[in-house]
């Protein structure tokens, strides 16, 4: 019989190998939603505070591209909506006449009344007086009519300018430029005086407080992820050892692909896989483009690993 000492380096040897074999369940790299900011005006840009590596909150003023053109636009027509509004006339003067004849008019009436009243004055006379402040009222009326018409044509040549003053308007809001969203700027494209084109790309953005692991599982592992299942993520330390993050299933592909030719060998990249997502917090170590690998149920493995040991014993 051996002595016992002597099976405890095949021991190591035999533990060793078990737990290259139960390695990880899935391969994958880190990546993030990268959004390019573009410039949404035409001009100058007077002021960019942007710079890479800066983090900025969503709605966060960055910038300004010059608007003194549109500004001296929107003066001109300023100036010409009030020279149109100038044209406009009143119907108070011409109205004013009318009506001092028909205070005279009732004056009139009311004393004929009187005559009537003491058979001073004939009915027909009475009846006179009312038809002439009856004529008299129409044409009050048809005054004020004439004059709001003409002032409506003159005030209609008004809406379009109006409409070009909005436009301008609309125009300086957007050579304002406001961070859409929270993130950390990637890659700077433009600075500080240079002449831009609305559309072209400012800065681009990404949001690296939470990174999402992109990798690949097999047909068979399929049925045992589901979305929210916490997961184990393991990133590299040192050439030796890894470090352990926790990660959510937050998608899963309901369609298989070829093995991408970064994440396995010559041989399993004929295999079809399903892509899979897992959310990552992440407190700075994370990058893009960064491997992780994945271990869907650790406890598992290391009851393996203990179980094999207990039978090698």
């Amino acid at each position: 019989m051996k002595p016992q000492y002597l099976l405890f380096p095949a021991f190591l040897v035999l533990f060793a190998c078990q737990e290259e074999e139960a390695g990880s369940d899935a391969y994958g790299n880190f990546e993030a939603t990268e959004l390019w900011i573009a410039a949404e005006a035409n001009g100058k840009i007077l002021q960019l505070d942007v710079e890479e590596g800066q983090q900025l909150k969503a709605n966060q003023w960055v910038g300004i591209i010059d608007t003194t053109e549109l500004q001296l636009r929107k003066m001109q027509i300023l100036a010409s909506m009030g020279s149109v509004r100038q044209k406009t006339k009143s119907a108070d003067p011409e109205v004013d006449v009318l009506l001092e004849q028909k205070r005279n008019l009732e004056r009139e009436q009311k004393r004929l009344t009187n005559l009537v009243e003491n058979d001073a004055a004939t009915p027909k006379q009475l009846d006179d007086i009312e038809g002439q402040i009856e004529v008299v009222e129409q044409q009050i009326r048809s005054t004020r009519n004439q004059i709001n018409t003409v002032n409506r044509g003159i005030l209609a040549e008004i809406e379009p300018l109006e409409a070009q003053v909005r436009l301008l308007e609309h125009q300086i809001e957007k050579s304002h430029i406001f961070n859409p969203v929270a993130g950390t700027v990637l890659q700077k494209t433009m600075e500080a005086y240079e002449f831009v084109n609305a559309g072209r790309p400012l800065y681009k953005i990404a949001d690296l407080s939470i990174m999402t692991l992109r990798a690949y599982i097999s047909g068979a592992q399929l049925p045992h992820v589901k979305i929210g299942q916490k997961v184990e993520v393991l990133i590299d330390e040192d050439e030796n050892s890894n470090t352990n993050l926790e990660g959510t299933i937050s998608w899963i592909s309901d369609q298989a692909e070829f093995t991408p030719k970064t994440i396995q060998t010559k041989e399993e990249r004929v295999n079809l896989v399903y892509a899979i997502k897992i959310e990552v917090p992440n407190d700075g170590r994370l990058k893009i483009g960064m491997p992780g690998e994945v271990v869907f149920d650790p406890g598992s493995k290391m009851e393996d690993n203990t179980s094999s040991s207990a039978t090698i014993e």
